[in-house]
Formats: C-alpha cells, structure tokens, sequence
C-alpha cells in the first residue's frame, strides 16, 4: 500500500472497483475491513474478495499477509478449484475481465521518474539551453504521461505523476528561454498549465506561472511579465512560503523596470529583499533552489541596470559572482556578461573586455545559452560605440566575432 500510494479508504475503493467489474455488483468492502486485513483479524478473505485484493496490490495473497486456513491442505498455494468455480460462475465477459491488469504504477515509478529529472536540472545548471536538454525533457514528460494513460494507480500517484510532468515540461520551457526561442518555450508551458492543474498542486502552478513571467519578458510584453508576476503572488504557496513571494516580487520588479515604473520597480525589488530575509532553510522541490542569496543579488542588479543606476549594479554583479554555487555553470558565465556590460557602460572599457572574454571562457563546448551569447553581443555593440581606438578593444571586438 506505501509503495502504490495507496491509503485504507482508497484499497476499498479500488477493490469494490474490482468487484463491480467481476461481478457485475457493487462491492460493499469499507476501510473497516481494510483494518481488519492490516490486523491480521481477517487472516483469509472470502474468494472474490481475495482475487480482486490481489489484482489491485499486484502480489499473490500469501505474500500479502494472509494466511491460508488451516482446513486447507499444507503446502497448497491457493484453492484453484473455488478460483476457478468462481470465474466460471462470474461469466465469460469476466474471465476477459479477470486477465492481468496493466501494471500499477507507484512510488518506484515516481522515484525513478523523479531521478531523471533532477538530471535534467542539472544538465540546465551546468550548460544551458542546449538543444538536448529541452529534448530530453520533453521525452520524458512523453514517458510520464504514456505511463499514466497506460497504467492504473492510485490518485495520490497520479497527482504525484503530474505534478512531475508540468515540473518537466517546465523545465524544457526553461532550456527554450535560455535559448532564447520564446514561441517553443510558450508551446512548453501551455502543456505544463494543464499537467499543474491536474496536479492541484499550487506550487506546481507558481512554478508555471515564473516561466510565463519570463517568456513574457522575454517577447518584451512587460504589462504580461508583470501580470504574471502578480498571478505568483497570489498563489497559496508564495502566501504561506516568502521564498516564492521574494520570486515573485522580483519578477514583477524586472518587468516594472522596463516599463520604467521606477518607484513601484524599487518597492517590488524592496519586497523582494525582505521576504528572501524572512525566508526559512526547508525543505523545497529542486527547481526553486536556483533562488538563492546569490540569485537575489543578481536579479537585483540587473533592476538596478535597467534603471540606469550601472555603480550600483556592478557592485551587485560583484556580490552575485562571489557568492555563487559551483554547479551553476551556465548562470556564472551569464552573470559575468552581466558584469561586462555595466562596465562597458560606465566607459571602463578594458575592463569590459577582460571580463567579457573571462564570460566566454566559462561558457561549457556546445553551451545553447543565447542568453548569455547574446549579452556578449550588447557588450560588443557597447564597445563599438564608444569609438575607442584602443589596441585592447579593437583586438576584443574583432575576436569576438568568432564567438557570436
């Protein structure tokens, strides 16, 4: 029962499921009975019962706990005779009925799904939206949903399952924007809503919903991006959670900033900061584990860029690169562009070479962060029009042709 997620109201459920479906009658099996069985005080149910208890859980009755009456032979595994009779005596149509289910799908299935998944992320992590990860995504969200369409199970597995699915085809929506191809990330998320609404789960739509905010920006509609952003703050989660309200409030603050709306940009970023400081050390799905104090610090400064402040956001550049994790590859590179661009535009224009090439370098063989090679290209413009004749930014420019 752990194993299928399944709980004592939910086996009666589905065994009286299984007698109607044999029998052609409601079964009238309650979760009383089910105690009974977990008690030992029903050590062999009646025939019926037992076959469809079996058929449910998938293991053969001795295996389950029961114990064969004691009139029955020793050594005799079960009453193929009374099995038999009974078959015959349900019909021709329920001996079809009788045959072996589609497997039921339970928590190794989950598990094993699960671990794919996390791969995926940290693939994403590691080097960006490489064609391959959104590929390998989307395969997997394919396996999940063919696994549900083709396999019973209970609907605390199947809330699992598609709580799964959105998060996957979530991410394949994350490896599009970081490959800049806004229309497939769309594609991605319309299929992620339905997999989270089937899910119930409301932090399964907030996630959802911060991919939404950042296509939108992404396609440059702010008012949609900040909508979003508004959509995840009034999710359950962000209300009960300030880590997703802190997300929250910064996406809204990025999308305020490009429609220059600076004084409610900075109350949003303000919002932001206190709530990631009220924030507990829990327990939280992987995905969100990107949004930490390093995350703050660099979605900070590229508000502080957006409105022009360049000092300021440097120095957050600076705080966000210190403070970074390892594995967070692609991000690193990402922010390093970052930095680059905020020193091209404070006329620190050397610097903004040494840094863009230190940007390049980091980027993994094969990376599909166009996010990143994108803002290489904004560095490379900003140089150009400096007018600079300097032997260190020429030589930059040039050389960087061969890299975006």
């Amino acid at each position: 029962m752990r194993e299928l997620g399944i709980g004592q109201a939910e086996l009666a459920r589905l065994v009286n499921t299984e007698l109607e479906n044999l029998t052609g009658s409601l079964g009238r099996v309650t979760d009383s009975d089910v105690r009974r069985w977990l008690r030992a005080q029903t050590r062999w149910p009646q025939d019926r019962i037992r076959l469809c208890i079996e058929r449910v859980l998938q293991t053969a009755a001795p295996d389950l706990g029961f114990v064969v009456r004691s009139k029955q032979k020793a050594g005799q595994p079960e009453d193929d005779v009374h099995r038999r009779r009974f078959l015959t005596a349900a019909g021709g149509t329920s001996l079809a009925i009788a045959a072996p289910s589609s497997k039921r799908l339970g928590l190794s299935d989950v598990d094993r799904f699960h671990t794919e998944y996390v791969q995926i992320l940290e693939d994403d992590w590691r080097i960006g939206g490489l064609h391959g990860v959104e590929t390998h995504a989307t395969e997997l969200a394919l396996r999940i949903r063919s696994s549900l369409s083709l396999g019973a199970t209970s609907s605390g597995i199947r809330k699992r399952l598609h709580r799964l699915a959105s998060n996957v085809t979530s991410s394949a929506a994350f490896a599009a924007i970081d490959a800049k191809s806004h229309r497939r990330a769309r594609t991605h998320l319309e299929k992620a809503v339905t997999f989270a609404g089937l899910s119930g789960d409301t932090e399964t739509q907030y996630h959802v919903w911060n991919h939404l905010a950042m296509t939108a920006r992404q396609r440059e509609d702010f008012a949609e991006g900040a909508s979003a952003a508004d959509v995840m703050k009034s999710l359950a989660i962000a209300r009960r959670d300030p880590l997703y309200a802190s997300l929250a409030h910064m996406r809204n603050a990025r999308s305020l900033a490009r429609m220059n709306h600076a004084s409610t940009c900075i109350r949003a970023l303000s919002a932001a900061e206190k709530s990631f400081s009220r924030a507990a050390e829990t327990a939280r799905p992987e995905w969100i584990s990107f949004y930490d104090q390093s995350e703050v610090y660099g979605l900070g400064a590229s508000v502080w860029f957006t409105l022009g402040d360049y000092d300021r956001a440097e120095a957050f550049f600076h705080k966000t690169l210190g403070s970074i994790r390892p594995e967070m590859i692609r991000n690193r590179a990402l922010y390093t562009t970052h930095l680059a661009l905020s020193q091209a535009r404070q006329g620190e224009l050397e610097l903004a070479c040494s840094t863009g090439l230190k940007a390049y370098k980091m980027l993994p063989k094969g990376s599909g962060s166009k996010r990143t090679t994108d803002m290489l290209g904004k560095v490379r413009r900003a140089l150009q029009e400096s007018g600079s004749r300097a032997p260190e930014v020429t030589d930059w420019i040039e050389r960087s042709h061969q890299w975006i």
